[in-house]
């Protein structure tokens, strides 16, 4: 079972700067092509930092402001005082660049936006050079998926290839995003394996469980996965 990568919904037409590049040209950069940020690259396309609009509003926010007279000024406030007299991309970039493979899964890249708290990662290959970016709003787009391409993904690799159900034992239907699986299974393990599978796949946004079961086989599933003995298990 296949799931959604950063490949996937990533820019490949990414537009870049140079370590060199003026700060007018990446603000010329950033207004014609639409985007917040631009990745500062060398002459291999290897990325070496990004630049943002954050960092081209200290000039705004601070140039022209009396210097800071407290002899030991707070880290980020140094940060934006160096990057308000910056002229080129090398002084104005945040280093180093967060970036992620195209083969990532979208839920590893959203968790490492949320955790170094960036709104788009540059995509690189194993040389570490720039093929692509992802945003926030392209991790969105796995959620655009049509229903009848995920109900056709669960019944076909969750149910047939990985469980081995028949297609007349569960029926699955899908809104919105919304899967519903009815119908009756062999055993509990079954169903919380369906249902576990089934909440991977690209574009589900939940799973309605109405499935039952024939064994209720759950205190072996937990010895199995724990180790431990269930109460009245010898």
């Amino acid at each position: 079972m296949r799931t959604w990568q950063v490949q996937d919904v990533m820019t490949t037409d990414v537009a870049a700067v140079r370590e060199g590049t003026a700060y007018r040209e990446i603000v010329d950069v950033l207004t014609g092509r639409h985007v917040t940020a631009v990745p500062v690259v060398d002459g291999a396309r290897r990325v070496l930092g990004v630049v943002s609009e954050a960092d081209l509003l200290h000039k705004v926010e601070l140039l022209g402001q009396p210097h800071e007279r407290r002899i030991l000024p707070g880290r980020r406030h140094r940060e934006a005082r160096i990057k308000a007299g910056a002229t080129l991309a090398a002084d104005l970039m945040t280093t180093p660049a967060v970036t992620v493979p195209a083969e990532l899964s979208l839920v590893e890249a959203a968790s490492i936006m949320d955790k170094r708290q960036v709104k788009r990662l540059p995509v690189t290959d194993d040389l570490g050079r720039l093929v692509g970016i992802v945003t926030r709003g392209d991790l969105l787009k796995v959620h655009l998926r049509p229903d009848a391409d995920i109900r056709r993904d669960v019944v076909d690799d969750v149910l047939r290839r990985v469980l081995g159900v028949g297609d007349d034992v569960v029926e699955v239907t899908v809104h919105g995003g919304v899967v519903t699986l009815t119908g009756q299974l062999d055993r509990w393990s079954t169903v919380h394996l369906a249902l576990r599978l089934t909440a991977q796949v690209s574009g589900v946004i939940e799973v309605v469980d109405a499935l039952g079961y024939a064994v209720d086989d759950a205190p072996f599933a937990a010895l199995r996965a724990g180790g431990a003995t269930p109460a009245g298990i010898a």
